[in-house]
């Protein structure tokens, strides 16, 4: 008994009802093993036939006796139909999802020695199969039922062409659950972008430069410093502290307890650390102690809607400390700013006692015939503080091209002004001018000429200053503490105003505030051409800062009338006046003007650059930013190339050069001018 290459060896019978052995077109086995074996659909769909001799034995024994089976008499009858490209596709696709097979496989299995492949017979065998195949297909034709063939053909047809069908069904099923979960994915990422939008936008109100780089939502591996450990340590306490609330709300008291004495002891371990190499050394301990703790809470505890709400009610309170520290921290800084260091209201005493056992003919300074000779180079320098007067006319002189011919002409009060005469008498600056002015000598200087010093006498000006209720706390409202300054109800402050009645024969003077360094030499400022303008200045506006509306009250219709709110605002501290021009427009007649209608501080508030932009709005022309550089008695970021490249930079705000909080980086630039050496300075213990 024999096989071809497309089909087995079955028993059957001839139509005259002898037995033989007869031979199945593969298409046949096919079709049976599709309907009756699944196992055989595995094999087929990789193009591999098996075929056992002894289950050959079996069948032909149980096969003479009978009729074959009608679907292998359908196979028979339509095997070149049913063997096409549509139907192997088919069967491919219903097996590729079982896997590779492979012969070793198959042998790993014990199966039979017996089962060998199709396609391995010898060309004899070949060849006489063929033959008695076609034998076979000739005699079984005429067995078969015409009727009963077409009716089995559709059945089975139906079973094998549904499948596609159904893997396209499939296909639907899965493209559909891909979808909804693919939708459902972003709708949770939408949530989630507006809920991270929604915290971003309620941190804005925090202010960062307070917090520094500490903050609970950051990737602990995303930006690696010095810190890190610290930082690890504080996030423990805050979510520590978040848990022992969560405890309470839930009756966990025994877990509440064991929160509370992990977290006092991570706070004794962090102390006042602010690095990792101030931790303690059991601070990494403590760490994995707290760690294993919160893991515990988490597990009992952790409920995102109360830990979300527990957190942001933590943010809140840490906003609300945060906005306190700064309130205080502003009243600190103002009020450090009014105060005069030991050493320099020292210096100022001895001189005052040294210039008083003067006899009056030493206490006159040389060259007082430059004084009012208008081709020289004239400064005008209003100081209380000696030390700072010092360092802006030694600056000066340092860096001038021509000493002789610069006059410096200093008003002081009465208090400061033997202490005044005495520095520049024992420390002349070189062979330049200097002369020194008490302003309460000036007897045209009254309450009955000066709007500034009539409303001082005024009883509401008196209460806002001096009433001995006032408040002093930051709670009581003293965000006005700048304006209390005491420099502003000195007339030092406000006798900027008056230069042409105070230097009557001059046409220009240089004016300088007691906060700044010379540079440069700065007598290239006597000719830049001020195009008609009085009084010549470098612009501080940039885009929307330091502009008129930051200064001038814009609600009221006076000023709302006259004035932009988006001029540009200009610096004093450095500033070219043309006093002939000053003279011409009558400046002081306009300052006099706009200081009597803001009697009740209602156009602004207390100081003199307020006034001083109404005064010279349209007669200010703008030098160049190299001339005056501002900043650095308040602003960090100020850039070094500006500084170096400025003709004089400005201490404008509280840190002061010669107060404890001035900024350290820029202090050496006003330090270099002084002579620490100096008796006078080493008796009063002033230093570096």
């Amino acid at each position: 008994m024999g096989t071809n290459k497309r089909g087995i060896t079955v028993a059957g019978k001839s139509s005259k009802g002898g037995g033989y052995g007869s031979r199945l077109p593969g298409a046949a086995i096919l079709i049976f093993c599709l309907v009756v074996s699944p196992s055989f659909l595995f094999l087929v769909g990789r193009g591999i036939f098996y075929t056992s001799s002894t289950d050959q034995d079996k069948i032909s024994t149980s096969s003479r006796n009978q009729d074959l089976d009608w679907r292998e008499r359908l196979a028979l009858q339509h095997v070149k139909s049913l063997l096409t490209r549509e139907v192997m596709d088919v069967i491919k696709a219903n097996t590729n999802d079982l896997g590779p097979l492979s012969l070793d496989s198959f042998r790993k299995t014990n199966l039979s020695a017996s089962w060998k492949f199709v396609g391995q017979e010898t060309p004899a065998e070949n060849s006489a199969l063929s033959f008695e195949n076609n034998q076979r297909g000739a005699a079984i034709k005429h067995d078969i039922s015409r009727n009963k063939v077409d009716a089995s053909l559709e059945e089975d047809r139906s079973q094998v062409i549904d499948a596609p069908a159904k893997v396209a069904r499939r296909q639907l099923r899965q493209k559909r659950r891909e979808k909804r979960a693919a939708d459902l994915v972003k709708q949770d990422e939408e949530v989630t972008v507006k809920l991270e939008n929604a915290a971003i936008e309620r941190s804005k109100s925090v202010d960062s430069a307070v917090l520094g780089k500490y903050s609970i939502w950051r990737k602990e591996n995303e930006n690696e410093n010095a810190d890190s450990t610290v930082r690890l340590m504080r996030d423990q306490m805050i979510m520590a502290r978040v848990y022992i609330s969560l405890a309470t709300m839930k009756d966990k008291p025994d877990l509440g307890r064991e929160l509370q004495n992990r977290l006092k002891e991570s706070q004794r371990a962090l102390g006042e650390a602010t690095t990792d190499s101030d931790l303690h050394h059991s601070a990494t301990e403590k760490i994995k102690a707290m760690g294993q703790v919160l893991s515990k809470a988490r597990e009992q505890l952790y409920d995102c809607k109360l830990v979300t709400g527990k957190l942001r009610a933590m943010l809140q309170s840490a906003d609300e400390q945060v906005r306190s520290l700064k309130k205080q921290s502003t009243f600190l800084s103002q009020l450090a700013a009014k105060t005069i260091p030991n050493g320099i209201h020292c210096l100022s005493l001895r001189l005052t006692i040294d210039y008083h056992m003067l006899s009056p003919e030493k206490r006159i300074f040389p060259r007082s015939e430059n004084l009012e000779n208008p081709n020289l180079y004239h400064y005008a320098l209003f100081s209380d503080n000696v030390l700072a007067a010092s360092v802006v006319v030694n600056s000066t002189i340092m860096n001038a091209k021509e000493p002789e011919k610069h006059v410096f002409h200093l008003v002081t009060d009465k208090l400061n002004f033997g202490a005044m005469n005495m520095w520049f008498l024992l420390n002349p600056p070189g062979k330049a001018t200097i002369h020194v002015e008490n302003v309460d000598e000036f007897k045209w200087l009254n309450s009955s000429y000066c709007p500034v010093l009539r409303q001082l006498e005024s009883a509401a000006m008196k209460e806002y200053y001096f009433k001995a209720a006032h408040p002093t706390t930051l709670s009581a409202g003293s965000s006005n503490l700048k304006y209390r300054n005491p420099k502003y109800l000195s007339m030092l402050n406000h006798l900027r105003f008056y230069l042409p009645k105070v230097y009557p024969k001059l046409d220009k003077i240089l004016f300088l505030d007691d906060d700044i360094v010379v540079q440069k030499d700065l007598t290239g400022l006597w000719s830049v051409d001020l195009h008609g303008k009085v009084n010549g200045a470098v612009e501080t506006c940039g885009e929307s800062f330091h502009r008129f509306d930051k200064y001038l009250n814009f609600s009221n219709p006076h000023i709302a009338r006259n004035f932009d709110p988006n001029a540009c605002g200009w610096a004093y501290g450095m500033n070219i006046f043309d006093l002939k021009a000053w003279k011409k427009k009558d400046i002081t007649g306009i300052y006099h003007k706009w200081q009597n209608m803001n009697e009740d501080r209602v156009l602004w508030k207390l100081g003199t650059l307020p006034p001083g932009l109404i005064t010279f709005y349209g007669l200010t022309h703008p030098l160049e930013k190299s001339w005056h550089v501002l900043g650095l008695g308040y602003n960090p970021s100020v850039d070094r190339s500006e500084i170096d490249g400025a003709a004089v930079i400005h201490y404008n705000g509280n840190m002061k050069p010669w107060l404890e909080l001035a900024m350290t980086k820029y202090r050496s630039y006003w330090t270099k001018y002084i002579k620490f050496d100096h008796p006078y300075l080493r008796n009063c213990k002033l230093s570096e």
